[in-house]
């Protein structure tokens, strides 16, 4: 097991910035210069790496999926896919693109000719998506490529995820792993960031992240916030576009908000409730001390007539010793308006 691994020149792993990965997926219903539009998209919002989906439609499916229908959409599973596939040529392209903006390009086969035509790519690493965690022999299949692996185990449980771990455990790949929840799209209340968890305890030393399918970036950034190292979410260049995943796809705006937050997020976490030596200079104006509001003769007893608590919080004597020093005497004439001091004070 690796707690961190590289994706190129991306270190991912516990302790790593986490790292956002937009997935395109099939938003581009099948066009190639809608996906490079995405890409735009994407690169303007700061993303390092984005991810598509390969489907090579007659190896991936049986004529049997042409009468199922997803949730999300009104035809048959089999009509998304065939609509919206990339030929090889045209993902190729499409990699190539992605590549000259400076990010990388990764992808999740669903079907051993999509795994194999990412090979001929000479992809970085893989993305299993969650319908294919179950799917032994082809995970055996991808990990028997050597690249990482970022597995989604959504509609799994610890059992199924823990077999796919020993197959890319016996191969050696780094991997990663992804908490998800498979609606599109998914309501807060089932989103279950406990799951994601559950699987840190189980799989200590393994990144662990958050695929996610709502509607904002709330359930990504809280993901942060428990420690996962990788957050997800589907995404599109404009919200107007048709196809069955852009109703829980980030723009470029929530996409680069989501960076931001992966970046910020984890330096907010930690720390002890006590005040920061950043602080001081705040603490120097902020912070009352006390001060005499009319003058003091040597000999005075101070009392709350003569005596007070102001801003700034330069003085010797901080607020809380307020009531302590009521009582006592002054050793020396006090003008009004002055920070006392200690030394000032008789019979301390």
């Amino acid at each position: 097991m690796k707690s961190s691994f590289y994706i190129g020149d991306l270190k991912i792993g516990i302790g790593e910035e986490p790292l956002v990965i937009p997935e395109m997926g099939i938003n581009h219903e099948g066009s190639l210069d809608v996906a490079m539009s995405i890409v735009d998209a994407a690169a303007r919002a700061g993303a390092k790496v984005i991810k598509h989906q390969t489907h090579v439609v007659e190896d991936e499916m049986s004529h049997a999926a042409k009468k199922v229908i997803p949730g999300n959409t009104d035809v048959s599973i089999y009509e998304v896919m065939e609509r919206c596939a990339l030929s090889e040529d045209e993902e190729y392209e499409l990699m190539r693109y992605v590549e000259s903006k400076g990010m990388i390009f990764i992808s999740t086969p669903f079907s051993r000719a999509a795994a194999d035509r990412l090979h001929r790519f000479n992809v970085k690493a893989y993305k299993i998506g969650s319908g294919e965690l179950n799917n032994y022999p082809l995970i055996k299949h991808i990990a028997s490529f050597g690249k990482p692996m970022i597995v989604s185990t959504g509609m799994n449980n610890i059992e199924s995820i823990r077999k796919a771990v020993n197959i890319m455990e016996d191969a050696g790949v780094p991997y990663a792993l992804l908490h998800t929840t498979n609606l599109y799209p998914t309501v807060p209340n089932l989103v279950r960031l406990g799951a994601m968890q559950e699987m840190m305890e189980t799989f200590p030393n393994i990144p662990i992240g958050l695929s996610d399918h709502t509607l904002t970036n709330t359930a990504c950034i809280s993901a942060i916030t428990l420690g996962a190292s990788i957050v997800e979410r589907h995404f599109i260049d404009r919200k107007d576009r048709p196809g069955p995943d852009v109703i829980c796809s980030m723009d470029e705006k929530e996409c680069a908000e989501l960076i931001i937050a992966a970046r910020d997020v984890p330096q907010m976490l930690g720390g002890k409730k006590e005040a920061a030596k950043e602080e001081k200079v705040t603490i120097d104006f902020a912070f009352a001390t006390v001060v005499t509001i009319k003058s003091v003769k040597a000999g005075e007893m101070f009392t709350k007539e003569n005596l007070w608590v102001k801003r700034p919080g330069t003085g010797e004597i901080l607020a809380e010793k307020y009531e302590s020093i009521l009582g006592k005497k002054s050793k020396v004439d006090i003008d009004n308006d002055t920070q006392l001091k200690w030394s000032m004070i008789d019979n301390i």
